[in-house]
């Protein structure tokens, strides 16, 4: 694979209990291969003509490219928020064995 074949692919959401039903249905679905939960985060941000400020858990998925869209449609379909954050940010380096796993564990 290529640099870019491999994937952090981030979202949020408002309660602990529901960033690791996030994680674990990407994880059983083989979208991603790991996926880590970090929080609470305080989010500050323009909603609906408000500034609004939150707490927040940070879901970071580990995927490929391959399967970006699977996961994309998995965070939307679970995801509660009528716009859920899902930003992509390309590998650029990595360790030859982790990324070879991640490959591994979201093969189809």
């Amino acid at each position: 694979m290529a640099t870019g074949d491999w994937l952090t692919v981030l979202t949020t959401t408002d309660a602990a209990e529901k960033a690791e039903a996030l994680a674990r249905g990407a994880v059983r679905d083989r979208v991603a291969a790991c996926a880590q939960i970090s929080g609470p985060v305080t989010s500050v941000y323009r909603w609906k003509g408000a500034v609004e400020t939150a707490g927040e858990w940070q879901v970071l998925f580990k995927t490929t490219g391959a399967r970006y869209d699977a996961l994309e449609s998995y965070l939307r379909e679970a995801h509660d928020y009528d716009t859920p954050e899902i930003i992509a940010t390309p590998v650029v380096r990595g360790s030859a064995d982790y990324l070879r796993w991640v490959e591994e564990e979201t093969a189809e």
